[in-house]
């Protein structure tokens, strides 16, 4: 398979006319530059590094709600629902955002996945032959941890998470927690668990900015999650500095599943720059999940997005890598190579 027009390389994103040559393997084999006629610009594949789409049956609910009142368990907004829902209807609203997901482009997603262990089974029946992979990061048991692809802790004032730490080490598999969203008490015990990765981390000191740099533990922030429930906005450059930074759009209930949306709306709140951005939503994600896409260089699996670079809203453009951040959406994509070697 051979795909041509500006192609976004490498972990700078440098813009390269050429085309991409894909292996019988699903692998890419070559990146050539020359001049083409497509006006194409072509993506790695978004990574969503933090996502809840059991809450895909209940969206927009809960206006006015704190955070507490709309997700803290067992008996938030989202929790209450979600009990009441049957399995049917989970499954039938989980698979249409692992569609629209699809369809914009996202390769993977790290999903904090509640229900147990029918909950990794329910995610497992709503992405059956879709080519989106949906990773489920469990939450309730130490079973649930092990029949999906890791771990995803709700908080560490919730309860130790000792046993499930050990347990996800012993499993090779990662271990996620939620720290820092509403205050910084539950920043440091979640710390003390070695975790693969953080999610939120809005409200550090000092000292903890230091932890996670003497840690190397990277973040997953959530820009618009954190805009919605007014709990205020991760210090995005102070980390950036210290860890690895990735991005995940948190809950369907408050925003819809958009990797486009969220480099968006963060490359307007803070000061990062595109290329900062774009690797937040790619390759940093796909590291985290250790997952071997990301970036358009040879020998990386190929998955991408293929943006319509004569659409009305990014014909004109002069620098890609900034409009792919800031400008382009769903309706720009002409094409979503997630199985090259089908």
């Amino acid at each position: 398979m051979e795909l041509t027009g500006t192609i976004l390389r490498g972990r700078e994103f440098d813009a390269v006319e050429g085309r991409i040559v894909v292996g019988d393997d699903g692998r890419i084999e070559a990146i050539e530059e020359e001049s083409v006629e497509s006006s194409n610009i072509i993506v790695p594949a978004f990574v969503n590094a933090h996502t809840h789409i059991g809450d895909s049956i209940a969206k927009e609910a809960g206006r006015g709600l704190t955070l507490e009142e709309l997700v803290a368990p067992p008996d938030g907004l989202k929790h209450r629902l979600l009990r009441e829902a049957d399995r049917a209807e989970l499954v039938d609203a989980m698979r249409t955002s692992l569609r629209f997901m699809q369809r914009s482009g996202t390769a993977a997603h790290m999903d904090f996945r509640e229900g147990d262990v029918p909950g990794v089974e329910m995610l497992r029946e709503a992405g059956e032959g879709l080519e989106i992979d949906a990773l489920a990061f469990a939450r309730g048991s130490i079973e649930a941890m092990e029949a999906g692809d890791g771990f995803g802790a709700s908080g560490a004032n919730d309860a130790t998470f000792d046993r499930e730490r050990e347990a996800t080490r012993g499993a090779e598999k990662p271990f996620g927690i939620h720290a820092g969203e509403v205050d910084a008490t539950d920043i440091d015990p979640a710390l003390d668990l070695e975790p693969e990765f953080l999610v939120h981390v809005v409200h550090p000191e000092s000292d903890h900015l230091e932890r996670i740099a003497d840690q190397q533990v990277p973040v997953v922030v959530c820009p618009r999650s954190n805009l919605v429930t007014d709990v205020g906005l991760s210090p995005y450059s102070e980390l950036a500095e210290r860890t690895t930074l990735a991005l995940g759009t948190d809950n369907v209930m408050l925003n819809s599943p958009s990797m486009f949306r969220e480099m968006a709306v963060l490359s307007k709140i803070s000061e990062l720059s595109a290329p900062e951005i774009l690797r937040m939503a790619t390759i940093n994600g796909a590291e985290i999940a250790g997952l071997e896409y990301g970036l358009l260089e040879a020998g990386y699996e190929a998955r991408m997005l293929v943006l319509d670079g004569d659409s009305a809203n990014l014909a004109g453009v002069r620098d890609p890598v900034r409009a792919v951040v800031r400008r382009a959406g769903v309706d720009d994509v002409a094409n979503v190579v997630l199985s090259p070697s089908a």
